[in-house]
């Protein structure tokens, strides 16, 4: 067995019951994107939050950008379905990546109903929670793994 099936394998296993392929995590992803063609992260996170605050450093044809909501105030992003299809196809294998968790998970389970059968959920997001004192990057994600991104 490859080590992409074993970390997709692990990942279904991690999630059962949920309406999209599975969970991965930060450094599961970031193997994931470096060893397999296959594999496309698709960043929801609003644009403003990927200048902002930055974005994964990965290859440029393994990474795409497809906002769940717009900024500023919030709205569902209406074409969402559309842009996905332009970003990357039914047959990859699609990871979500948000700012802690949440939208990826709504991105993966909208992806499985487009009809993307390995659609997965990046755990922790990018600055994963806040910490006691508000402030992310230091509780989980992408960040906090010590996984490279550039920023703002």
């Amino acid at each position: 067995m490859s080590k992409t099936e074993d970390i997709l394998d692990a990942a279904r296993e991690r999630a059962p019951g949920q309406p999209y392929a599975g969970a991965v995590t930060p450094a599961e992803a970031y193997a994931l994107v470096q060893d397999d063609p296959r594999v496309k992260l698709i960043d929801v996170r609003t644009n403003a939050e990927r200048d902002w605050i930055g974005r994964p450093a990965i290859p440029a044809e393994r990474h795409g950008a497809v906002q769940w909501s717009l900024y500023p105030g919030g709205a569902p992003n209406p074409d969402f379905a559309e842009q996905l299809q332009a970003s990357a196809g039914k047959d990859d294998v699609v990871l979500f990546l948000c700012r802690s968790g949440v939208r990826s998970r709504h991105a993966a389970r909208v992806a499985t109903e487009l009809g993307y059968r390995n659609a997965f959920d990046i755990l922790e997001g990018f600055e994963g929670d806040r910490d006691a004192e508000g402030h992310r990057k230091t509780v989980g994600g992408w960040c906090k793994a010590g996984l490279p991104w550039v920023g703002a």
